[in-house]
């Protein structure tokens, strides 16, 4: 049985939102274990005990949050050269932009050799003010949509032997 391991942080419950309903479609799948996995639990044997992986990061700053990046510190090495031709595909929730956060795990995940399978989507939430940013966020039925659709097409293509 093939794994997809998805990784995310949130700190609004809007990027949580998305991983959840990538990993809800993706179970629905036969023939893959799927796990949803928070970015600061997530340990060097879990990446490479996956077959294909679905990276979900808030943008903060401009980036991706300090715990995505710190999984991928604590992870990086370990797995480099382990992980040549797997498939991933990224998410990002972001208050403007995202286009940074998402070249960033494009990059890490050209270093570790990974293939994306998918474009990187970036939902939106044009969160502008402090107030805003910081508050509870509330991904809508089109987005979940789109992110069910990625965690399905993710883990059916590992079913598959597609990727």
């Amino acid at each position: 049985m093939k794994t997809l391991l998805i990784v995310y942080h949130s700190m609004t419950g809007g990027t949580q939102q998305m991983a959840e309903a990538s990993a809800r479609a993706a179970r629905a799948q036969a023939g893959v274990n799927v796990r949803l996995q928070r970015a600061d639990a997530s340990v060097p044997n879990d990446v490479l005990a996956a077959d294909g992986y679905l990276f979900a990061t808030p943008e903060n700053l401009a980036s991706m949050s300090g715990l995505m990046k710190d999984f991928f510190d604590r992870c990086y090495y370990a797995a480099l050269d382990r992980v040549n031709g797997r498939p991933y595909a990224a998410m990002i929730c972001a208050g403007s932009d995202g286009q940074n956060a998402l070249r960033q795990i494009e990059r890490i995940a050209t270093g570790w050799r990974l293939k994306a399978v998918a474009q990187g989507m970036i939902v939106c939430t044009h969160a502008q003010t402090p107030e805003r940013i910081l508050a509870p966020k509330i991904i809508g039925p089109d987005d979940l949509a789109r992110c069910a659709e990625l965690g399905e097409g993710l883990a059916a293509g590992l079913a598959l032997g597609v990727f």
